[in-house]
Protein backbone atom coordinates (compact mmCIF):
# COMPACT_ATOMS: atom_id res chain seq x y z
CA UNK A 1 0.00 0.00 0.00
CA UNK A 2 1.54 3.33 -0.60
CA UNK A 3 0.91 6.63 0.86
CA UNK A 4 0.93 9.37 -0.77
CA UNK A 5 -0.13 10.51 -4.58
CA UNK A 6 1.02 13.06 -7.17
CA UNK A 7 5.18 13.02 -6.33
CA UNK A 8 7.06 14.22 -8.91
CA UNK A 9 8.38 12.60 -12.63
CA UNK A 10 11.16 11.72 -10.54
CA UNK A 11 9.43 9.32 -8.03
CA UNK A 12 6.34 8.86 -9.42
CA UNK A 13 6.96 6.29 -10.88
CA UNK A 14 7.34 4.49 -7.53
CA UNK A 15 3.61 3.37 -7.58
CA UNK A 16 2.23 2.18 -10.83
CA UNK A 17 -1.06 4.13 -9.87
CA UNK A 18 0.86 7.69 -10.39
CA UNK A 19 2.07 6.57 -14.18
CA UNK A 20 2.14 9.98 -16.55
CA UNK A 21 -0.03 7.43 -18.70
CA UNK A 22 -3.54 6.87 -19.03
CA UNK A 23 -4.57 3.57 -17.68
CA UNK A 24 -8.43 3.23 -18.63
CA UNK A 25 -8.85 -0.16 -16.55
CA UNK A 26 -7.03 -2.54 -13.89
CA UNK A 27 -5.15 -4.57 -16.66
CA UNK A 28 -3.87 -1.62 -18.07
CA UNK A 29 -2.98 -0.78 -14.95
CA UNK A 30 -1.09 -3.73 -14.14
CA UNK A 31 0.60 -4.21 -17.39
CA UNK A 32 2.03 -0.48 -17.33
CA UNK A 33 3.20 -1.49 -13.50
CA UNK A 34 5.07 -4.56 -14.96
CA UNK A 35 6.24 -3.15 -17.83
CA UNK A 36 7.69 -0.38 -14.99
CA UNK A 37 9.13 -3.25 -13.54
CA UNK A 38 10.83 -4.31 -16.86
CA UNK A 39 12.68 -0.81 -16.88
CA UNK A 40 14.15 -1.46 -13.41
CA UNK A 41 11.69 0.42 -11.41
CA UNK A 42 11.57 -1.88 -8.48
CA UNK A 43 10.48 0.43 -5.95
CA UNK A 44 9.43 -0.75 -2.69
CA UNK A 45 8.89 -4.13 -3.60
CA UNK A 46 12.00 -5.96 -2.65
CA UNK A 47 11.86 -4.34 0.26
CA UNK A 48 7.58 -5.61 1.45
CA UNK A 49 8.89 -9.19 -0.58
CA UNK A 50 11.62 -9.19 1.82
CA UNK A 51 9.85 -8.31 5.09
CA UNK A 52 6.92 -11.13 3.92
CA UNK A 53 9.94 -13.62 3.78
CA UNK A 54 11.29 -12.75 7.08
CA UNK A 55 7.87 -13.02 8.66
CA UNK A 56 7.56 -16.02 7.19
CA UNK A 57 10.57 -17.55 8.30
CA UNK A 58 10.09 -16.51 11.84
CA UNK A 59 6.40 -17.54 12.02
CA UNK A 60 7.50 -21.15 10.96
CA UNK A 61 10.60 -21.07 13.41
CA UNK A 62 9.11 -19.57 16.42
CA UNK A 63 5.21 -19.85 17.66
CA UNK A 64 6.12 -17.17 19.25
CA UNK A 65 7.11 -14.58 16.71
CA UNK A 66 3.67 -13.69 15.27
CA UNK A 67 2.14 -12.94 18.89
CA UNK A 68 0.54 -10.06 19.97
CA UNK A 69 3.01 -9.13 22.62
CA UNK A 70 5.71 -9.88 20.15
CA UNK A 71 4.39 -7.46 17.01
CA UNK A 72 3.92 -5.03 19.78
CA UNK A 73 7.46 -4.84 20.87
CA UNK A 74 8.42 -5.01 17.44
CA UNK A 75 6.32 -1.92 16.43
CA UNK A 76 8.26 -0.40 19.53
CA UNK A 77 11.55 -1.30 18.83
CA UNK A 78 11.27 -0.24 14.72
CA UNK A 79 9.94 3.13 15.84
CA UNK A 80 13.08 5.16 16.90
CA UNK A 81 14.91 3.45 13.52
CA UNK A 82 12.02 4.47 10.96
CA UNK A 83 12.14 8.00 12.52
CA UNK A 84 15.46 8.44 11.91
CA UNK A 85 15.38 6.52 8.78
CA UNK A 86 12.93 9.46 7.53
CA UNK A 87 15.14 12.13 8.57
CA UNK A 88 18.01 10.52 6.48
CA UNK A 89 16.17 10.21 2.86
CA UNK A 90 15.24 13.94 3.03
CA UNK A 91 19.48 13.88 2.60
CA UNK A 92 19.31 10.53 0.40
CA UNK A 93 17.04 12.20 -2.13
CA UNK A 94 20.05 15.10 -2.61
CA UNK A 95 22.23 12.52 -3.05
CA UNK A 96 24.23 13.57 0.11
CA UNK A 97 24.78 11.65 3.45
CA UNK A 98 24.61 12.48 7.11
CA UNK A 99 26.95 10.55 9.26
CA UNK A 100 26.06 12.28 12.51
CA UNK A 101 22.30 11.99 12.56
CA UNK A 102 22.31 9.13 15.23
CA UNK A 103 24.71 11.03 17.85
CA UNK A 104 22.98 14.56 16.88
CA UNK A 105 20.24 12.22 17.85
CA UNK A 106 21.69 11.14 21.39
CA UNK A 107 23.09 14.63 21.99
CA UNK A 108 19.78 16.12 21.66
CA UNK A 109 17.94 13.71 24.48
CA UNK A 110 20.90 14.52 26.27
CA UNK A 111 20.06 17.89 26.35
CA UNK A 112 16.25 17.35 27.00
CA UNK A 113 16.97 14.81 29.89
CA UNK A 114 19.23 17.81 31.65
CA UNK A 115 16.49 20.46 31.06
CA UNK A 116 13.72 18.31 32.69
CA UNK A 117 16.06 16.78 35.70
CA UNK A 118 18.29 19.78 36.59
CA UNK A 119 16.30 22.80 35.32
CA UNK A 120 12.72 21.72 36.06
CA UNK A 121 11.24 22.52 32.57
CA UNK A 122 8.30 20.42 31.11
CA UNK A 123 8.20 17.36 28.91
CA UNK A 124 6.81 18.95 26.00
CA UNK A 125 8.99 22.95 26.37
CA UNK A 126 12.12 20.66 27.17
CA UNK A 127 11.30 17.73 23.82
CA UNK A 128 11.29 21.54 21.52
CA UNK A 129 14.28 23.03 22.68
CA UNK A 130 16.04 19.49 21.72
CA UNK A 131 13.96 19.63 18.26
CA UNK A 132 15.51 23.24 17.92
CA UNK A 133 18.97 22.34 18.85
CA UNK A 134 18.52 18.84 16.38
CA UNK A 135 17.51 21.83 13.47
CA UNK A 136 20.40 24.28 14.59
CA UNK A 137 23.08 21.63 14.20
CA UNK A 138 21.38 20.72 10.87
CA UNK A 139 21.52 24.25 9.98
CA UNK A 140 25.19 24.62 10.59
CA UNK A 141 25.59 21.26 8.47
CA UNK A 142 24.16 22.87 5.70
CA UNK A 143 25.94 25.77 5.70
CA UNK A 144 29.04 24.12 5.39
CA UNK A 145 27.97 21.85 2.84
CA UNK A 146 26.05 24.45 1.01
CA UNK A 147 28.24 27.21 1.27
CA UNK A 148 31.66 25.93 1.71
CA UNK A 149 31.25 22.99 -0.97
CA UNK A 150 32.82 20.95 1.80
CA UNK A 151 31.71 16.95 0.97
CA UNK A 152 28.62 16.34 3.25
CA UNK A 153 30.38 12.86 4.18
CA UNK A 154 33.27 15.29 5.77
CA UNK A 155 31.31 17.83 7.31
CA UNK A 156 29.24 14.72 8.79
CA UNK A 157 32.45 13.24 9.97
CA UNK A 158 33.58 15.32 11.90
CA UNK A 159 29.99 16.34 13.39
CA UNK A 160 30.05 12.37 14.36
CA UNK A 161 33.17 12.21 16.24
CA UNK A 162 32.39 16.49 17.63
CA UNK A 163 29.21 15.59 19.12
CA UNK A 164 30.04 12.64 20.74
CA UNK A 165 31.73 14.85 22.91
CA UNK A 166 28.18 16.60 24.25
CA UNK A 167 26.77 13.43 25.97
CA UNK A 168 30.01 12.83 27.40
CA UNK A 169 30.71 16.49 28.76
CA UNK A 170 27.06 16.89 30.03
CA UNK A 171 26.65 13.33 31.84
CA UNK A 172 30.36 11.78 32.42
CA UNK A 173 31.93 8.88 31.33
CA UNK A 174 29.74 5.93 32.52
CA UNK A 175 26.84 7.78 33.65
CA UNK A 176 23.65 7.76 32.42
CA UNK A 177 20.16 10.09 32.96
CA UNK A 178 16.76 8.51 33.19
CA UNK A 179 13.62 9.16 31.30
CA UNK A 180 10.83 9.38 33.24
CA UNK A 181 7.05 10.72 32.87
CA UNK A 182 5.45 11.81 29.44
CA UNK A 183 8.69 10.73 27.38
CA UNK A 184 9.02 7.22 29.12
CA UNK A 185 5.64 6.47 28.81
CA UNK A 186 5.40 6.53 24.94
CA UNK A 187 7.56 2.90 25.40
CA UNK A 188 5.62 1.53 28.22
CA UNK A 189 2.08 2.66 27.90
CA UNK A 190 -0.70 2.29 24.87
CA UNK A 191 -3.27 4.11 23.27
CA UNK A 192 -6.51 3.52 25.01
CA UNK A 193 -8.44 0.82 22.83
CA UNK A 194 -11.66 2.84 22.49
CA UNK A 195 -9.19 5.58 20.93
CA UNK A 196 -7.47 3.04 18.47
CA UNK A 197 -10.58 2.16 17.30
CA UNK A 198 -11.43 5.57 16.58
CA UNK A 199 -8.39 6.83 14.33
CA UNK A 200 -8.54 3.67 12.81
CA UNK A 201 -11.77 4.23 11.15
CA UNK A 202 -11.49 8.07 10.77
CA UNK A 203 -7.89 7.43 8.97
CA UNK A 204 -9.41 4.62 6.73
CA UNK A 205 -12.93 6.88 5.89
CA UNK A 206 -10.45 10.10 5.29
CA UNK A 207 -8.10 8.15 3.16
CA UNK A 208 -11.19 6.33 1.17
CA UNK A 209 -12.79 9.78 0.67
CA UNK A 210 -9.65 11.59 -0.35
CA UNK A 211 -9.21 8.67 -3.07
CA UNK A 212 -12.90 8.76 -3.95
CA UNK A 213 -12.92 12.81 -4.57
CA UNK A 214 -9.22 13.23 -6.13
CA UNK A 215 -10.61 9.95 -8.55
CA UNK A 216 -14.08 12.00 -9.31
CA UNK A 217 -12.35 15.40 -9.78
CA UNK A 218 -9.51 14.39 -12.08
CA UNK A 219 -11.50 12.41 -14.22
CA UNK A 220 -14.29 15.31 -14.66
CA UNK A 221 -11.83 17.29 -15.28
CA UNK A 222 -9.96 14.97 -17.84
CA UNK A 223 -7.25 14.05 -16.49
CA UNK A 224 -4.90 11.32 -15.84
CA UNK A 225 -6.25 9.35 -12.90
CA UNK A 226 -6.11 5.68 -11.77
CA UNK A 227 -8.83 3.30 -12.38
CA UNK A 228 -11.76 3.38 -10.17
CA UNK A 229 -11.16 -0.82 -9.75
CA UNK A 230 -7.62 0.29 -8.51
CA UNK A 231 -8.61 3.17 -6.33
CA UNK A 232 -11.18 0.30 -4.60
CA UNK A 233 -8.32 -2.18 -3.89
CA UNK A 234 -6.36 0.39 -2.72
CA UNK A 235 -9.16 1.17 -0.06
CA UNK A 236 -9.48 -2.37 1.01
CA UNK A 237 -6.21 -2.46 1.43
CA UNK A 238 -5.20 -0.24 3.46
CA UNK A 239 -8.72 -0.45 4.80
CA UNK A 240 -7.32 -4.59 6.16
CA UNK A 241 -3.78 -3.18 7.35
CA UNK A 242 -5.33 -0.81 9.48
CA UNK A 243 -8.43 -2.18 10.96
CA UNK A 244 -6.10 -5.72 10.96
CA UNK A 245 -3.21 -3.68 12.75
CA UNK A 246 -5.49 -2.27 15.23
CA UNK A 247 -7.65 -5.43 16.29
CA UNK A 248 -4.03 -7.27 16.61
CA UNK A 249 -2.49 -4.76 19.31
CA UNK A 250 -6.04 -4.16 20.60
CA UNK A 251 -6.49 -7.52 22.15
CA UNK A 252 -4.44 -8.81 25.52
CA UNK A 253 -1.34 -9.42 25.11
CA UNK A 254 -0.26 -9.85 28.84
CA UNK A 255 1.67 -12.79 29.33
CA UNK A 256 -0.90 -14.11 31.96
CA UNK A 257 -3.89 -12.20 30.86
CA UNK A 258 -5.99 -13.83 33.81
CA UNK A 259 -3.76 -10.94 36.13
CA UNK A 260 -2.93 -8.31 34.11
CA UNK A 261 -4.09 -6.37 31.16
CA UNK A 262 -1.83 -5.08 28.22
CA UNK A 263 -3.42 -3.85 25.03
CA UNK A 264 -3.58 -1.03 23.09
CA UNK A 265 -2.12 0.50 20.08
CA UNK A 266 1.90 1.75 21.52
CA UNK A 267 2.21 5.34 21.52
CA UNK A 268 4.89 5.23 19.28
CA UNK A 269 2.92 4.13 16.42
CA UNK A 270 0.39 6.88 15.96
CA UNK A 271 3.90 9.39 16.34
CA UNK A 272 5.45 6.95 13.36
CA UNK A 273 2.23 7.43 11.44
CA UNK A 274 1.74 11.21 11.91
CA UNK A 275 5.24 12.28 11.37
CA UNK A 276 4.81 9.60 7.74
CA UNK A 277 1.30 11.23 6.69
CA UNK A 278 3.16 14.89 7.03
CA UNK A 279 6.43 13.90 5.38
CA UNK A 280 4.24 11.87 2.57
CA UNK A 281 2.46 15.42 2.50
CA UNK A 282 5.20 17.28 2.06
CA UNK A 283 7.08 15.34 -0.46
CA UNK A 284 3.83 14.62 -2.59
CA UNK A 285 1.99 17.78 -2.43
CA UNK A 286 3.68 21.10 -1.94
CA UNK A 287 6.54 23.14 -3.89
CA UNK A 288 9.24 22.54 -1.60
CA UNK A 289 8.53 18.79 -2.37
CA UNK A 290 8.53 19.17 -5.83
CA UNK A 291 12.19 21.27 -5.53
CA UNK A 292 13.43 18.92 -3.40
CA UNK A 293 13.55 16.04 -6.00
CA UNK A 294 14.37 18.57 -8.84
CA UNK A 295 17.75 19.44 -6.98
CA UNK A 296 18.53 15.61 -6.43
CA UNK A 297 17.68 14.23 -9.76
CA UNK A 298 19.68 17.41 -11.76
CA UNK A 299 21.15 20.33 -9.56
CA UNK A 300 21.98 21.98 -12.25
CA UNK A 301 18.78 21.81 -14.39
CA UNK A 302 17.25 23.30 -11.23
CA UNK A 303 19.28 25.70 -10.80
CA UNK A 304 18.43 27.03 -14.26
CA UNK A 305 14.85 26.87 -13.38
CA UNK A 306 14.91 29.06 -10.79
CA UNK A 307 15.13 26.87 -8.02
CA UNK A 308 17.07 27.93 -4.72
CA UNK A 309 19.42 24.53 -4.21
CA UNK A 310 21.61 26.19 -1.05
CA UNK A 311 18.03 26.33 0.52
CA UNK A 312 16.99 22.94 -0.74
CA UNK A 313 19.98 21.52 0.70
CA UNK A 314 20.42 23.63 3.99
CA UNK A 315 16.76 22.70 4.98
CA UNK A 316 17.40 18.63 4.09
CA UNK A 317 19.50 18.71 6.56
CA UNK A 318 17.74 21.18 9.24
CA UNK A 319 14.83 18.45 8.53
CA UNK A 320 17.33 15.02 8.68
CA UNK A 321 19.11 16.49 12.39
CA UNK A 322 15.38 17.69 13.51
CA UNK A 323 14.21 13.99 13.13
CA UNK A 324 17.08 12.71 14.48
CA UNK A 325 16.23 14.63 17.80
CA UNK A 326 13.03 13.15 17.64
CA UNK A 327 14.17 9.70 16.94
CA UNK A 328 17.09 10.13 19.91
CA UNK A 329 13.65 11.29 21.97
CA UNK A 330 12.33 7.39 21.11
CA UNK A 331 15.54 5.69 21.81
CA UNK A 332 15.63 7.13 25.09
CA UNK A 333 12.17 6.36 26.12
CA UNK A 334 12.66 2.48 24.84
CA UNK A 335 16.10 2.15 26.97
CA UNK A 336 14.48 4.36 30.35
CA UNK A 337 17.68 6.63 30.18
CA UNK A 338 20.59 8.47 28.08
CA UNK A 339 23.79 7.66 28.48
CA UNK A 340 27.64 8.93 26.37
CA UNK A 341 26.78 5.99 23.94
CA UNK A 342 23.11 7.02 23.19
CA UNK A 343 22.94 7.47 19.43
CA UNK A 344 26.36 5.79 18.76
CA UNK A 345 27.18 2.77 17.34
CA UNK A 346 25.34 1.56 14.69
CA UNK A 347 22.14 3.57 15.22
CA UNK A 348 22.77 6.03 12.08
CA UNK A 349 24.30 2.55 9.85
CA UNK A 350 20.97 0.91 10.59
CA UNK A 351 18.70 3.94 9.75
CA UNK A 352 20.68 4.18 6.86
CA UNK A 353 20.08 0.59 5.77
CA UNK A 354 16.26 1.07 6.55
CA UNK A 355 16.02 3.92 3.79
CA UNK A 356 17.95 2.07 1.45
CA UNK A 357 16.53 -1.33 1.36
CA UNK A 358 12.64 0.72 1.62
CA UNK A 359 13.65 1.47 -2.18
CA UNK A 360 15.00 4.90 -1.56
CA UNK A 361 17.59 5.40 -4.33
CA UNK A 362 21.44 6.21 -2.83
CA UNK A 363 21.68 7.91 -6.35
CA UNK A 364 19.66 11.26 -5.17
CA UNK A 365 16.21 11.98 -6.70
CA UNK A 366 14.47 8.94 -5.89
CA UNK A 367 12.53 8.09 -2.30
CA UNK A 368 9.71 8.41 -0.16
CA UNK A 369 9.06 8.55 3.63
CA UNK A 370 6.90 5.13 3.28
CA UNK A 371 10.62 3.77 2.19
CA UNK A 372 11.56 4.40 5.94
CA UNK A 373 8.50 2.72 7.45
CA UNK A 374 9.40 -0.50 5.23
CA UNK A 375 12.94 -0.20 5.46
CA UNK A 376 13.16 0.13 9.52
CA UNK A 377 10.49 -2.95 9.88
CA UNK A 378 12.96 -4.58 8.19
CA UNK A 379 15.67 -4.01 9.90
CA UNK A 380 14.18 -4.13 13.10
CA UNK A 381 12.32 -7.49 12.16
CA UNK A 382 15.83 -9.83 11.83
CA UNK A 383 17.24 -8.78 15.53
CA UNK A 384 13.67 -9.23 17.13
CA UNK A 385 13.58 -12.96 15.08
CA UNK A 386 16.79 -14.09 15.92
CA UNK A 387 16.77 -13.31 19.26
CA UNK A 388 13.04 -15.21 19.90
CA UNK A 389 15.62 -18.51 17.84
CA UNK A 390 18.52 -17.55 20.39
CA UNK A 391 20.85 -17.10 17.68
CA UNK A 392 24.30 -15.77 18.32
CA UNK A 393 25.14 -11.75 18.13
CA UNK A 394 27.25 -12.16 15.12
CA UNK A 395 24.28 -13.79 12.92
CA UNK A 396 22.40 -10.44 13.31
CA UNK A 397 25.42 -8.55 11.69
CA UNK A 398 25.63 -10.99 8.69
CA UNK A 399 22.19 -11.05 7.99
CA UNK A 400 21.65 -7.39 8.23
CA UNK A 401 24.70 -6.48 5.95
CA UNK A 402 23.69 -9.09 3.54
CA UNK A 403 20.12 -7.81 3.00
CA UNK A 404 21.74 -3.96 3.07
CA UNK A 405 24.07 -5.36 0.21
CA UNK A 406 21.21 -7.02 -1.69
CA UNK A 407 19.67 -3.39 -1.52
CA UNK A 408 22.28 -1.28 -2.80
CA UNK A 409 22.99 -3.82 -5.53
CA UNK A 410 19.07 -4.17 -6.54
CA UNK A 411 19.11 0.02 -6.60
CA UNK A 412 22.08 -0.13 -9.26
CA UNK A 413 20.94 -2.51 -11.40
CA UNK A 414 17.69 -0.62 -11.07
CA UNK A 415 19.06 2.89 -12.16
CA UNK A 416 20.93 1.31 -14.66
CA UNK A 417 18.08 -0.68 -16.26
CA UNK A 418 16.20 2.64 -16.04
CA UNK A 419 19.29 4.79 -17.45
CA UNK A 420 19.11 1.93 -20.83
CA UNK A 421 15.39 2.32 -20.96
CA UNK A 422 16.29 6.38 -20.72
CA UNK A 423 13.61 7.04 -18.15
Amino acid sequence: MTVGSDTPAKTSDHDFANDNRQATSLGDAARDYLNRLRGGDMGSLPAILGLVVLFAIFTSAHDRFLTTYNMANLVIQAGSIIVLAMGIVFVLLLGEIDLSAGVAGGACATIVALLMIDYGWTWWLATLAGIAVGAVIGLVIGLLVSLLGIPSFVVTLAFFLGLQAVALKLIGSGGSLRITGVLRDISIKNVPVAAGWIAAGLIVAAFAALSLWRYRSRSARGLVHKPLALVVIQIVVLAAIVLGVTALLSANRAPNPAVFNISGIPWVLPIVVALLLFWTFVLGRTRYGRHLYAVGGNAEAARRAGISVLRIKISAFVICTGMAAIAGLLSASYTGKVSPGSGGGNVLLYAVAAAVIGGTSLFGGRGRAIDAVIGGLVIATIPNGLGLLNQAAYINYIVTGGVLLLAASVDAVSRRRRSAAGV
